[in-house]
Parts: structure tokens; sequence; C-alpha cells
């Protein structure tokens, strides 16, 4: 009972902050739930060899990373193909800011949790490379302590995280502080909800970059003002809700087919704002990039 009641704390006070991590390992939040799951489950298990050498926290991203990489053997040595991941890869999915919490954790996890180009980025390493890549310019591991967790010598955790960033500097921002989440303005947010509101091109157009850019893989993405306000001014029957994801406005929509009153969740708009105009739109499509808000999958249609 004893063991219970500890595990139960660890549980609460760690979730958070390991769901990031797990975030960051997998690029969605449906993995990293199931990533958090199995390393409590095999925390549980292993708890007896818990010997309070390394923190809590530390003995959880340990088994968290282990767990990812042994999902990932199958595919180990594969990469991705040469391209935008945001264009064409549909693991990838927005965190929900209100997943941060209001513990006083919150404000640790916020400062983790990383902006989508990183997570776009990070689709472009092998599993080795990526663990010890997030472990070490992520989270702040010592090459000691990711070669203990990862059970390997620290000249091959050095070598892993030497090729991870040469990889990265050809995908991720150049400046390590845009790796993390921003901070939401009141200008996206009143952007945001004039997004919401628009109803046909002429309205869209108002609000887009010259150069705008959307992507929705599989579908090839949408570029150009006029392009994108046609795509995005379509007449179709949306329920939407303002939110926020890796510190960006987001807009989750539902989208009522005709002869049905179920509006049904279909995608989540992850903006980025310049200058008081939307410059990108990442749509990440399917209920279960919905859902991680927290929002059903369907919607009554109201009286």
């Amino acid at each position: 009972m004893a063991d219970e009641a500890w595990f139960r704390e660890v549980f609460e006070a760690h979730r958070r902050p390991l769901h990031a991590h797990c975030y960051r390992l997998t690029g969605n939040v449906a993995d990293a739930d199931d990533l958090v799951q199995e390393t409590f489950l095999r925390g549980w298990r292993s708890r007896s060899q818990y010997e309070g050498k390394a923190s809590i926290r530390t003995w959880l991203y340990r088994i968290a990373t282990n767990v990812y990489l042994d999902h990932r053997k199958a595919a180990a040595r594969r990469t991705v193909s040469v391209g935008d991941p945001l264009e064409w890869s549909t693991d990838i999915g927005p965190y929900p800011d209100s997943l941060l919490g209001e513990d006083p954790s919150a404000a640790l996890v916020a400062g983790e949790t990383v902006e989508l180009a990183l997570i776009a980025a990070l689709m472009f390493l092998p599993p080795r490379q990526r663990a010890a890549f997030v472990l070490r310019d992520v989270s702040g591991w010592t090459p000691a302590e990711i070669a203990a967790g990862l059970e390997l010598a620290v000249p091959a955790v050095n070598s892993l995280i030497q090729r991870a960033r040469k990889t990265l500097r050809h995908y991720a921002p150049g400046d390590a502080r845009n790796w993390r989440r921003p901070t939401l303005t009141s200008e996206d947010e009143e952007v945001l909800r004039r997004y919401a509101e628009a109803v046909d091109p002429v309205s869209v157009r108002e609000l887009l970059a010259d150069d705008v850019r959307i992507t929705m893989p599989p579908d090839p993405p949408v570029v150009g003002r006029e392009a994108a306000a046609e795509f995005l001014g379509r007449p179709l029957d949306w329920l939407t809700f303002p939110s926020a994801a890796n510190g960006r406005p987001a807009l989750i929509c539902y989208l009522r087919k005709t002869g049905t009153d179920l509006y049904e969740a279909t995608v989540v708009d992850v903006l980025t704002i310049s200058n008081g105009r939307i410059v990108e739109s990442n749509a990440f499509v399917g209920a279960h990039h919905v859902t991680a808000f927290g929002l059903p999958a369907t919607i009554e249609r109201p009286a």
C-alpha cells in the first residue's frame, strides 16, 4: 500500500513534464500518451530498482526514452526523405497549451515544450540520435547521464549528438532560442478571433500575408494569398473553437457534412502570425488531433 501511495504521488508530480518529453520524442500527443502509460507501467514494475542516486524525474525520463527506442527498433536506421515534414508527414501533431496545466511545474513544462519547427526537424533523425539530442540540447542532460540512461559509452553518445546536430543545422531554426515554445500575444489572439469569424474568401484574404503557406499533409501545400483565400473561404459548415498549441494560436475545427446533424472533429490549424498577418498555417487533419485538446469527436448541431 505504501508503494502504491508513493507511486501515485510520483505520477501526479511528473506526469506533465514527462508527457512533454515523450511528445518531443514522438512528435504527436497520441503517441506521447501511449509512451507515458507504458513508462509508468514499467516504472511500477521496476520500482524496487530505484536506488535514489538520480532524481525521480531523471529515472522516469530514462525509462521513457528506452521505451521509445524499443518501439522504434524496427525503424532504427530509417530517416525521412528530403522536404519539409510539415508538408508530408502525418506523424506530427500539435501540443495543446492546455496540457501544461496550472500547477507549479507548468512554467517548467512550457519552457521545455518545443516549437513545431524543431519537432519537424527532429523527424530527420534516426531514433537514437533523436533521443540523444533531445536529452542533451533540449533537456540539458550531460553526455555521462545520457550514456548511463541509454547504456552506451560516452564517446558513442557524443557521436550521436554530433551527428544529430550536423543534420539539424540544415533543418532546425538556427537560433536555439527559436526551438522553444513562443509566447502567445494579444495581437495573435485578435488575428485568431478574426480568422475564426471569416466565412468567405474576401474576409480571409485580409488576414493573410502575400506569401502565406498552408500545409496539410498528405495533400500538397497551398501557397500564396489568392490561392489560400480561395481554399480557406470555401462555403462549408464549420464549427470552430479558438485555442493555442505550441505557444501559437490554433483553431480547432469541426465539419458538418450534408444530411447529418453532427459536426465531426476534423482539423486543428496552428497559425504563425507576423506583423498582423498569417504567414503560415499548419493544418493537422484527424479527430485524434482535436480530441488531444480535450474536446469530443462529435458535437450535435445546435437547435
